[in-house]
């Protein structure tokens, strides 16, 4: 059915303009391009689902994750799709047919690893340019490419290509970019071959103008061909493109694909997360690519602006909005654009939890979006929820991101909620670590669902109310949620009990994030003792040194921000500090301060080292504020069924965790208030039954 684009701000219609794509036309200029899931060939209908949400919400082009074309490519425990053989072309299929019932093309990205994959499941022998050590750490190397092995590379990327095509794929990509074998051949430094492979400019781009050429000769009548190109050679300064040889190298392949997918060498920059890097940030590294291909172009830039979006689309920046953060967030994104309804896109808040699932090779998930990935096994829909099965009553106690998130859900299911805070301010912790340096785009999480809730007449909020059990019992609500988050300790975990760090007979200045938060900023030299390993611990250190604090920072990992790497922000959390003049004190165990020096000791060696501070701040753990919770079930010797409403407790009151965990508790409330899930069987299993296969059919009978 076609959409309503009456109310469509008439700013915004070329957004909407269809496109041809060699072969192919999309129906607008909406792009996701290529990014990982978690999903792979491991979960292929969680997969299709997935895509096809995104689909249903517009987005012209919707495009797989990286697609192995041999099985000398292999990235477990990261889950990469596959193209190795008609198996999966099957699975594929379920995608493309989903994307295609709503009239979106479907994108395949074509992918040898080289140097980057140890093939740690299929147990072949990686291949590169040269015989060099894994890219990421793994203790194997790479056999040298001779010209039998670039012969096969050849046959192998044709025969993915055809796999795609007879997937129902409309796009597929040759891959050269991040550092993956194709790119490999183009950088000068890595390429040093003495054949046709190697040496000038044209050799080393003559095996991908020969993977364009073969891949339009075996599937270009059907489908078109996408590159996926860095417009710089190296990594500089952000927005200070170094473009060495790549302007030359870009116009020898200017018009051989049907559509450049651009973007640059330094990862932490294209994928950056909203600390560091905002939206548009590729713009300067585009300055040629428009100028030198009369093929379409689109690149990325955690666009959620439609402003900046038709900005950059007549300025000429790109012909495509090309996008994968945003469409993680906001599947229907080009839906609310469309139909005029701004106010309800959920905005990407740079994160990057998204990509922390592709890290750990688990589904992706969103802060913003806490149905993503769940829209299979679950049944969740980003825009649809099932209304109550009765007229009742919920009150949620705490307006942080999991009570906002179980009042915005519950709220559209058609229940009468009233939200009670008991401080002045909705958003609770995203309000407060809003205000950190870097962090201002967490307030999207609260703004969003401030929004959604100020348009919905069944529901009440109600700040300064501090609510006990008498007040919870006089309200009479039907249901009760208790959703008042956790503070930080001041303690640390020694992984058997909690244990204080001040010396005997001492009382020193010892503060937790909460103080830094509400302003208490200590004077003179600070120890940061991170023991969280996310990003509180660097925000904190960053904010005291913005206030002219010394500041050290110790952990017990022997990486600043441990767990950011799984966000791909580490590397720039540790630069930042340095350049702030932070200093770290790494792999050590804070064991006690006495108000003047805080004895550290090596968790390898024992070794004891002082630091001199007049504060410590502990970034260890958090404790969950759940007192309410626990009067109430007090009030009836823990028999929760003697209340006169269901109670629950959710999010960090719960179990403290990520911002994530907290809007997907609250929106998980909401979803199953009334629809309890089997809890023996609470969602489907996307794996291989073998007793469906021919090989298991005897274990069905068969």
């Amino acid at each position: 059915m076609p959409r309503d684009t009456s109310d469509r701000d008439p700013r915004y219609d070329i957004l909407f303009e269809p496109m041809k794509i060699g072969p192919v036309t999309a129906k607008n200029r909406f792009y996701q391009v290529p990014h990982c899931t978690g999903m792979g060939h491991m979960r292929p209908r969680t997969l299709a689902e997935m895509r096809r949400v995104k689909a249903e919400g517009g987005w012209g082009v919707v495009c797989t994750e990286y697609n192995s074309i041999h099985p000398s490519s292999d990235d477990l425990p990261t889950p990469s799709a596959s193209l190795w053989n008609d198996s999966d072309i099957r699975a594929h299929r379920m995608m493309t047919d989903a994307v295609h019932e709503h009239g979106a093309l479907a994108g395949a990205e074509l992918w040898y690893g080289g140097h980057r994959s140890a093939n740690l499941m299929t147990r072949e022998v990686a291949m590169d340019i040269q015989s060099v050590p894994n890219a990421v750490g793994h203790p194997f190397q790479t056999r040298a490419m001779d010209k039998t092995d670039i012969k096969n590379l050849r046959r192998w990327h044709r025969k993915a290509a055809l796999r795609a095509r007879d997937a129902g794929f409309d796009i597929v990509y040759v891959y050269a970019t991040h550092t993956y074998l194709l790119s490999n051949f183009l950088n000068p430094a890595i390429n040093t071959r003495t054949d046709e492979y190697g040496g000038s400019l044209e050799n080393r781009t003559r095996l991908m103008r020969e993977l364009i050429e073969e891949t339009k000769d075996a599937v270009g009548d059907r489908c078109a061909v996408a590159v996926r190109f860095a417009a710089d050679e190296e990594t500089g300064e952000d927005g200070a493109p170094i473009f060495g040889e790549r302007r030359e190298m870009f116009e020898i392949m200017a018009n051989m694909p049907d559509i450049w997918d651009i973007n640059i060498q330094d990862y932490s920059l294209e994928m950056g997360v909203s600390r560091f890097i905002k939206e548009a940030s590729l713009e300067p590294y585009m300055e040629f690519i428009k100028a030198t291909t009369d093929k379409p172009v689109v690149t990325v830039g955690r666009f959620t602006s439609p402003d900046t979006m038709v900005s950059q689309l007549k300025r000429g920046v790109m012909d495509f909005v090309g996008a994968a953060r945003p469409s993680i967030a906001d599947p229907f994104l080009p839906s609310k654009i469309e139909t005029g309804d701004l106010s309800a896109i959920r905005e990407c808040i740079g994160c990057n939890i998204c990509y922390s699932g592709d890290s750990t090779g688990t589904p992706i998930r969103c802060t913003q979006n806490p149905t993503m990935g769940e829209e299979w096994r679950k049944g969740w829909h980003p825009e649809k929820i099932e209304a109550a099965h009765a007229e009742e009553s919920v009150l949620i106690v705490g307006a942080g991101p999991a009570g906002l998130e179980a009042a915005r859900a519950l709220g559209r299911r058609g229940y009468n909620v009233m939200l009670a805070e008991g401080t002045t301010e909705l958003g609770g912790r995203v309000t407060r670590e809003s205000t950190l340096p870097g962090m201002s785009e967490y307030a999207r999480v609260r703004d969003y669902r401030v929004q959604q809730l100020q348009e919905m007449v069944n529901v009440d909020i109600f700040l300064d109310s501090q609510m006990g059990v008498d007040e919870v019992m006089e309200v009479g609500a039907d249901h009760v949620c208790i959703a008042t988050g956790s503070t930080w300790r001041k303690e640390r975990y020694n992984w058997e009990t909690y244990v204080g760090v001040a010396a005997e007979g001492t009382d020193p200045l010892i503060l937790a994030p909460d103080d830094i938060m509400s302003g208490r900023l200590p004077e003179g030299p600070v120890l940061v003792y991170d023991e969280d390993s996310y990003y509180m611990g660097s925000v904190i250190a960053e904010c005291l040194r913005n206030n002219g604090n010394d500041v050290t920072l110790a952990t017990t990992s022997e990486n600043v921000s441990a767990w950011a790497g799984k966000t791909s922000e580490r590397w720039r959390v540790r630069s930042h500090l340095a350049r702030l003049g932070v200093k770290f004190e790494l792999a050590q165990e804070l064991l006690s301060f006495d108000g003047e020096t805080a004895t550290l000791s090596d968790v390898f060696s024992g070794a004891e080292i002082p630091v001199h501070a007049a504060a410590v701040v502990m970034v260890t753990a958090r404790a969950p504020s759940d007192d309410l919770y626990q009067a109430l079930m007090d009030s009836v010797d823990g028999n929760a069924d003697q209340l006169p409403f269901t109670l629950k407790r959710i999010g960090d009151c719960e179990a403290p965790a990520i911002v994530a965990a907290a809007t997907y508790a609250g929106h998980r409330y909401a979803r199953e208030l009334g629809n309890p899930p089997d809890p023996d069987e609470p969602l489907k299993h996307d794996r291989v039954d073998v007793g469906e296969t021919p090989e298991g059919a005897h274990l069905n009978g068969g």
